[in-house]
């Protein structure tokens, strides 16, 4: 990739150039030569095309204005004001005007929450698909990440309505909820979490009630991101329902009432959080607030959970997009930082040592960025009526979020790492990146929450690490060119971790659940970056994803000892061709991995 920065000639510094650049200034879509590589293949070629300059133009934006935006809103959280002059509860929230300019930017200007939900937008005649979508989600995210919560929220929220919700919901909030007129738009919320229950949703204690024909909830929400979102799809339990799972349902619950009144609920303090703080996420009481009923509920058993799960799913998809994204902004501050800080007589990107932390950083980066990309080709499908795809879907989506997620908290403090000092300084893009990295790991599931669904419910239910093992295999069998040698190696490795996940989800071993989660998706990764170079090298263009391929292979999933100084000439030289500027033929790459 290229960033056309340079180090200028020591005799022309001032002393403020001996401090790294960031990549401020910078168009995140251009600079990204391993996503346009890759669009080739995950996006038809018409699509493809009348994507690329609105995406070139969202790269633009979120290397200049939009990275100021959020630096700003970082720095001027939301205010929450609990009632008004005269005293009485008309709790607002006020926020900077910087993130008002933000959030004309991904609603208004690009659509992000609505362009998978409604034909036209950016004169596209159909809806736009995961995958085109989730690439506007990558690059926003890459400037900001607490803000792409509530259009997140939006997107799915208003899937869910559509899908199971009674028509005088629709009608009254879906048109609004995909409107792209900051006017007009109703932002969406889900409330899901309280003290008493987290994880175990089967605890939730908010309950409704039916009173004068209309339902009325009542209880406290614990944790409620984009609190002051115009309709929030609130998880609670009929009067007289079952306990546990089976007993919750949905309710659309508008902020403001016909009449424009508020709705009785109000939200009673922000949360204080680590990361995304440019994002209001609160404690709501409601006090018989009116709701909207998904379905006939009431005292039997609901499909709330059920039905929520669809937007738990396309949420935990969408976290791993930004892990994606954020990993990408960390791996290109850490190679501008390598490129332009000079110390003891050179640049440090000329390191060894420093060249192999690059490296630790790249491959996760990349890791993530094909398993976004096929996994919203997966769900596309699914979404299609493919019922392979949504065996495959079942799988992959808890495996992305599982491992990108982590990955990134790593990604995010390498990349401070290299910048030295100056990334833990606030006045730098690092430090944020590191605590919004820590809110993947939480959002959508805990990783012991993901991989268990892996384990106990994907394998051991469905079955579905088959369907996954079968589908790389034939990945791999039908790329052209890749050596045969590497291509059986990795086939062998497909088969093991597919047992391995096996034995652990028979034996209920939930000490190694992490372990069986993360050879699938190092495996899975690395089959997809194998057949990825292998169809781009093919066209003559840059194979450097086979390199990753076998590096993920050699650090994840060959066995290794620590106290041996090994052979290192395959890594030193795929670190010399995947540090460079120019493109790596499919020939060189495979005779790279052979080394």
């Amino acid at each position: 990739m290229n960033m056309n920065v340079t180090l200028k000639p020591r005799e022309q510094r001032k002393l403020e150039d001996w401090v790294a650049d960031d990549c401020h200034g910078l168009n995140f879509f251009d600079i990204d030569t391993s996503l346009q590589d890759l669009l080739t293949i995950y996006l038809s070629d018409d699509l493809r095309e009348h994507m690329t300059p609105v995406y070139r133009k969202l790269g633009e934006v979120a290397g200049n204005r939009l990275d100021e935006l959020a630096r700003t809103c970082d720095r001027h959280i939301p205010v929450l004001h609990a009632r008004d002059a005269r005293g009485r509860n008309q709790d607002w929230i006020e926020y900077h005007p910087a993130f008002r300019e933000m959030e004309k930017i991904g609603y208004g200007d690009f659509g992000i929450h609505c362009m998978s939900r409604r034909a036209g937008v950016h004169g596209w005649p159909e809806k736009v698909p995961p995958m085109a979508k989730y690439v506007f989600q990558y690059l926003f995210t890459q400037s900001e990440f607490g803000l792409m919560c509530p259009i997140s929220l939006t997107d799915t929220s208003s899937m869910l309505l559509e899908r199971y919700g009674p028509e005088e919901a629709k009608e009254k909030f879906l048109k609004n909820m995909r409107s792209q007129d900051m006017d007009e738009l109703f932002r969406g919320a889900q409330f899901m979490t309280e003290k008493i229950g987290g994880s175990e949703v089967a605890n939730l204690a908010v309950t409704a009630k039916q009173e004068n024909g209309e339902w009325r909830l009542y209880g406290d929400k614990w944790f409620c991101s984009s609190s002051d979102a115009e309709v929030c799809l609130v998880l609670a339990r009929p009067e007289g329902a079952p306990e546990g799972n089976s007993g919750l349902a949905i309710f659309a619950v508008p902020r403001t009432l016909d009449d424009g009144s508020r709705n009785k609920y109000r939200i009673v303090r922000l949360k204080d959080k680590m990361g995304t703080k440019s994002m209001a996420s609160g404690e709501i009481i409601f006090d018989g607030a009116l709701g909207y009923a998904f379905g006939d509920v009431g005292a039997k058993a609901n499909p709330g959970l059920r039905q929520m799960m669809d937007q738990v799913s396309m949420s935990r998809l969408s976290h791993g997009v930004r892990a994606a994204g954020m990993m990408r902004r960390c791996l290109n501050e850490a190679l501008v930082t390598a490129k332009t800080r000079d110390v003891f007589g050179g640049a440090i990107i000329e390191k060894p040592l420093l060249r192999r932390q690059l490296l630790k950083i790249m491959v996760p980066t990349e890791q993530s960025l094909s398993m976004i990309l096929h996994v919203s080709s997966i769900l596309h499908r699914a979404e299609q009526g493919d019922e392979s795809a949504k065996r495959l879907n079942r799988i992959l989506t808890p495996l992305v979020k599982f491992r990108a997620c982590r990955d990134n908290v790593t990604v995010a403090t390498g990349a401070l790492e290299v910048r030295g000092g100056n990334g833990f300084i606030e006045d730098w893009m690092n430090s944020r990146l590191v605590r919004d990295a820590h809110t993947g790991l939480l959002w959508e599931g805990t990783s012991n929450i993901n991989a268990l669904d892996i384990t106990t419910r994907a394998i051991a239910k469905t079955g579905a690490h088959e369907d996954l093992a079968d589908d790389l295999k034939a990945r791999l069998e039908a790329a052209p060119g890749l050596p045969g040698q590497f291509t059986g190696e990795l086939s062998g490795l497909i088969d093991r971790a597919r047992d391995f996940a096996e034995e652990i989800a028979k034996t209920g071993n939930e000490i190694k659940a992490r372990l069986a989660s993360d050879a699938l998706y190092h495996v899975t990764t690395a089959s997809l970056m194998a057949s990825e170079a292998a169809a781009i090298g093919a066209r003559g263009g840059d194979a450097r994803r086979l390199l990753l391929a076998r590096l993920v292979m050699d650090h994840k999933l060959r066995p290794h000892d620590p106290l041996k100084n090994g052979e290192d000439k395959f890594e030193i030289e795929a670190g010399n061709a995947l540090l460079g500027e120019e493109p790596i033929s499919l020939e060189k790459a495979s005779d790279l991995v052979r080394l």
